[in-house]
């Protein structure tokens, strides 16, 4: 199967699928990659490609399919609602789950906004086996009713990898120490990752805020923690 797009049906409506999986029958180790304010766009399909030849499933939801494609992205992004965006994470794996072939164990990474949508999908998905955050914000506000993703944390089930940035803003420094505090009074498995001399979004290497000694450790280190996590949960000991 190549890398491609595909359609699901979320709520009654369309959502697009960038996604790859391996001809081989499985089961595949699976990540689902959340998308950052710039949507499913050259930065979220290379990681799709990269996790892809590594030997994962993978697949990158369209979370803005709801909105006009005219709207500005921070625009967008603040018209996001968890509820759906919980939806759209169930839908991507019910959609993975009807393809031909076995999906092995789950866990998602998210950049961006979409680091803040993997704390709350690891706060609101128990099948999720682990959970990769690059540099989300606005953890600790809800998008629509219901808890923020910080206020979530108790329900964490699976192991939180963190990477930030020491001169970002959002998230702060002070924002990761509340988090890594969370994680800790509750007795959540969790690894922060700070890099210093880079700030929000380094690993973007379309835009001017890319760092690559940072994007190349932290992917290292990503890829690392998925062996462990997933991987070696469907390969042969």
């Amino acid at each position: 199967m190549t890398v491609r797009w595909e359609t699901t049906q979320v709520q009654g409506r369309p959502m697009r699928i960038y996604l790859g999986v391996p001809n081989r029958p499985g089961p595949h180790p699976t990540v689902l990659i959340a998308q950052h304010a710039g949507g499913v766009d050259a930065q979220m399909q290379d990681g799709v490609h990269r996790l892809y030849r590594a030997g994962y499933a993978v697949a990158a939801p369209e979370l803005f399919h709801r909105q006009d494609p005219g709207i500005e992205p921070l625009k967008r992004t603040s018209l996001l609602r968890d509820d759906e965006i919980i939806a759209d994470l169930n839908a991507t794996i019910a959609h993975l789950k009807s393809l031909p072939v076995a999906i092995g164990p789950i866990g998602i990474i998210g950049f961006c906004m979409g680091g803040r949508v993997a704390y709350l999908a690891a706060g609101s998905i128990p099948e999720l086996k682990a959970a990769v955050v690059f540099y989300g914000g606005n953890t600790m506000k809800a998008l629509g009713d219901g808890p923020s993703p910080f206020e979530r944390t108790q329900n964490i089930q699976c192991p939180v990898l963190g990477f930030f940035g020491a001169d970002d803003t959002n998230p702060s420094p002070d924002d990761v120490k509340r988090l890594d505090a969370e994680l800790t009074r509750l007795g959540k498995w969790h690894e922060f990752h700070t890099y210093a001399g880079a700030g929000h979004a380094f690993q973007n290497f379309t835009g001017e805020r890319y760092r690559e000694r940072a994007a190349r450790a932290s992917w290292t280190e990503m890829l690392a923690f998925l062996t462990e996590r997933l991987k070696r949960e469907v390969e042969p000991s």
